[in-house]
């Protein structure tokens, strides 16, 4: 097969099948093992607390063990070369999943595409847990029937992004306030939200 071809395609196919990893990790990993995983327990923290993410040496962790078997699997699948980009691939759009999820909650969004991740995003924060588990793309969530279309996202105060409230009146910026609403807790009870 022409180079030209199958390199571009092998590279589209790894970021797609880590699009899915993503969505099986979070899902059925992240939520359905209950902290019965160090994953599953890694991400219940990264809900429960506000600006908590996994230790920077765990995702390398991951990433090199998720490498040192991949790379051979995939040479072996798909010969040396195309095997590489495979495993440097997806590997890359992990990386690229990382650095988006990150920046969803340390930084305000700057595109539409930055917008719609944090809608999604947070919506399965602090909205519904079992819908919208894909960061990067709302595609599995689609497959597996837990995509669910957001308009407001209610964020509890205690929550609240750094990048969302002015830190003088603790509001909502205007530009986020037809996204996002911030629940106090007296509105939870009365609301009987959860």
């Amino acid at each position: 097969m022409n180079l030209l071809f199958s390199i571009p395609i092998t590279i589209v196919t790894a970021a797609v099948m880590w699009t899915f990893a993503e969505y099986a990790m979070h899902h059925w990993n992240g939520h359905l093992m209950k902290g019965r995983t160090d994953f599953s327990r890694e991400h219940l923290k990264h809900h429960a607390t506000r600006g908590y993410m996994a230790p920077d040496w765990k995702k390398v962790l991951t990433a090199v063990v998720v490498s040192i078997f991949l790379t051979p699997a995939s040479i072996w699948l798909l010969g040396a070369l195309l095997g590489v980009v495979f495993s440097v691939s997806f590997i890359g759009s992990y990386l690229f999943y990382e650095w988006l999820h990150l920046h969803a909650h340390q930084y305000p969004p700057t595109g539409a595409y930055s917008r719609w991740v944090r809608k999604h995003h947070f919506a399965h924060h602090f909205n519904n847990p079992k819908h919208n588990h894909g960061v990067t793309t709302f595609i599995w969530d689609w497959v597996f029937g837990t995509l669910k279309p957001v308009s407001m996202v209610r964020v509890p105060e205690r929550m609240a992004m750094v990048w969302l409230c002015d830190s003088e009146t603790g509001e909502v910026y205007a530009e986020y306030a037809n996204d996002y609403r911030l629940m106090c807790p007296h509105q939870k009870r009365a609301r009987g939200a959860v």
